[in-house]
């Protein structure tokens, strides 16, 4: 690690939570907060074994926390089922008739299951994967579109102690085949293709090509979605309607061990041996439970809607397993967030009446782009709470959110949390907390977060360093799967003892938080360590630019040079005069050291299909060479090639 970054970007904007809110909030103010926090950090096992309560346990556990770095466990002793906990504990209550799952598929089809419907069909997956051979301790893996059956095959696993990898729909037959490998996943469960941008993926011929070389994958079940010609192996293939043809709707919950291996999911974009991220049962439920309900506020009415799909842990803790846990109703869709129009979530929370909205930042600014007009044309009266996820969000996207799609009404509460925590760990509380645009605030009470030097002290307020996580908490990974060797070396040999986030951040005078983005993003300039976050911050508070990406190319004499790919606003044209304009502001917004040596018009920015700018692709395009690496999370390859031919 290096030299602290620089912070040069400041905003002074402070919007405190309404006294309407507040009062039906369950946390209901900034004092209490404070206290709550204060007490938690003081005892954080008295906090989450008070929260781990909340839940259904077949055995309570002996000890909260063995902690023996970077080694942690949860809840020793202790026995539960996270499928229960999210079905059949809501059964003995007028819950077992409100909807658990409403799904809409990119076609447009709406289905919806009760909580009692939700468990029926559960259990009938749960005793087909026991037919076909799966027992608890196997490996099944999921791969499959936004499709209720996803979350079926999730907490049929869950049911029987099964741990389930998913894997993201979007990834190739190469990523599918070296995360099946690694976990030796004795099933896969698919589709035969699913619905984006109006388009079929085809997900079982990704399947067939995968398992190849596979030899630990003995059966394959696909759902039939989208109808087209797959192939087929007789003996192992079979169709979801068929193994769950004739299966008893009654199949008992396993007590599983605290400690049980819940998940495997491995991260995005990796290269080389796929890094599988183990979370288990109790602790992960105990944290993403509890983060739901405070964060979102969540109430017996609420519709909720986390655009995140289930490949990715964004959707594994908040569209199923959190909003579950809590007997919430929770929205799934299955396709592109412009199709068939670029008002398509709009339309589906004005006929859903969502209530609690929660996604990325890169589809905010990309619906910024495309102005107000959509959003006015729907009712959004319903939403009373707006959520962001998955990377730091810029002040001007976070000011555009609030009052366009929140109509000023609903408080805006930006989240940071990684694959590894299992769970939000920094949010405002939002009856709560004063929210700064573009500060994900304070941690969440029982987190204890820092700021640090290479050397592990803590920085003064004001300046920049390292994101760390001095504690233990229930949500945290507890190794990356089969290489516990890995897992020491990736988030605790940086600064011993204390997990590195691998983010850099900035405390501001009140102690709030400032995520600065990966330390791998941080531009090294003429010996100045720079955050893109903040120029790109300072190059969309510009009224032309709608999205901007900034990256490093190398250069002779400043060692890095920044360069800057930005998206304009329908209303702008590119020109040489809007470069230097460009390049000016940046300059007067936080200093001359960080103005762009170069500025690229683009009409789109590479993203993977949740959402997140690929500033790999841009890195190496800007440094003028091929693009090297995984590229099957891509949403659209028209974007990175219009890049490269510009390029030309």
């Amino acid at each position: 690690m290096s030299e602290n970054i620089e912070v040069l970007l400041e905003e002074k904007r402070l919007f405190k939570p309404s006294p309407d809110f507040s009062k039906k909030a369950h946390i209901k103010s900034f004092a209490a907060l404070k206290t709550l926090r204060k007490q938690a950090l003081k005892n954080p096992e008295a906090f989450w074994a008070k929260a781990a309560k909340e839940l259904h346990w077949f055995k309570p556990w002996k000890k909260t926390l063995e902690w023996k770095v970077p080694f942690a466990k949860w809840f020793i002793g202790g026995k539960l089922n996270l499928s229960y906990n999210c079905l059949d504990r809501h059964l003995t209550s007028a819950r077992r008739n409100k909807a658990a799952l409403i799904w809409e598929g990119e076609p447009g089809e709406v289905r919806t299951f009760t909580y009692q419907q939700l468990y029926y069909e559960v259990c009938r997956f749960a005793n087909s994967l026991k037919h076909l051979g799966v027992n608890k301790g196997d490996r099944v893996c999921i791969y499959m579109p936004m499709v209720p059956e996803a979350a079926i095959a999730m907490l049929a696993c869950a049911r029987i102690g099964a741990t389930h990898s998913v894997v993201f729909g979007g990834f190739s037959a190469e990523s599918l085949r070296d995360r099946i490998n690694d976990a030796q996943a004795k099933l896969v469960v698919t589709a035969d293709g699913g619905w984006r941008r109006g388009a079929i993926v085809k997900l079982k011929d990704a399947v067939d090509e995968a398992i190849k070389e596979c030899k630990s994958v003995e059966r394959v079940v696909v759902l039939k979605r989208t109808g087209q010609d797959v192939g087929w192996q007789q003996g192992r293939d079979i169709w979801w309607s068929d193994a769950v043809h004739d299966q008893s709707a009654v199949c008992p919950a396993e007590p599983l061990d605290s400690e049980h291996p819940l998940f495997i999911l491995y991260t995005s974009g990796s290269t080389g041996k796929p890094k599988g991220v183990l979370h288990t049962t109790g602790g992960y439920l105990t944290h993403t439970a509890l983060t739901t309900k405070w964060v979102f506020d969540l109430r017996e009415d609420d519709t909720f809607w986390c655009t995140a799909d289930v490949g990715w842990v964004t959707g594994h803790s908040y569209v199923v397993y959190g909003p579950l846990a809590n007997g919430a109703t929770s929205l799934m869709y299955e396709g592109g967030p412009l199709h068939p129009s670029p008002d398509r979530f709009w339309s589906m929370i004005a006929r859903h009446r969502v209530s609690i909205f929660y996604t990325a930042p890169t589809a905010i600014r990309t619906f910024m782009r495309l102005g107000v007009d959509y959003p006015k044309r729907h009712d959004l009266s319903s939403l009373r709470l707006l959520g962001t996820v998955g990377e730091p969000i810029n002040p001007e996207a976070w000011r555009w959110y609030r009052e366009t799609i929140g109509g000023n009404r609903c408080p805006v509460v930006d989240t940071w949390w990684q694959t590894e925590t299992g769970g939000i760990m920094m949010t405002p509380l939002p009856g709560a907390t004063p929210t700064k645009p573009g500060s994900a605030t304070l941690p969440f009470p029982g987190i204890d977060i820092d700021v640090v030097d290479k050397d592990g002290k803590s920085v003064p307020l004001g300046s920049g360093g390292f994101l760390v996580i001095r504690k233990p908490w229930p949500g945290m990974l507890r190794t990356i799967y089969g290489d516990d060797a890995r897992y020491k070396t990736q988030y605790f040999s940086q600064i011993p003892g204390i997990y590195f986030t691998g983010d850099g951040a900035r405390r501001d005078k009140d102690g709030y938080f400032w995520v600065l983005g990966r330390i791998d993003d941080v531009l090294n300039v003429a010996g100045h360590r720079l955050s893109t976050m903040e120029i790109e911050s300072a190059l969309v508070s510009h009224t032309s630019v709608a999205e901007a990406a900034v990256v490093a190319r190398p250069d002779e004499l400043l060692g890095q040079a920044v360069v800057a790919f930005v998206t304009l606003q329908k209303s702008a044209s590119p020109s040489p005069e809007l470069k230097e304009e460009l390049r000016a502001h940046v300059a007067k917004a936080i200093g001359a050291i960080a103005k762009p040596a170069e500025i690229r018009f683009t009409d789109s920015l590479p993203k993977t299909r949740s959402g997140k700018i690929m500033r790999r692709l841009l890195r190496e395009v800007a440094a003028g060479k091929g693009v090297r690496g995984d590229v099957t999370t891509l949403e659209d390859f028209a974007v990175l090639a219009k890049l490269q031919s510009d390029d030309e």
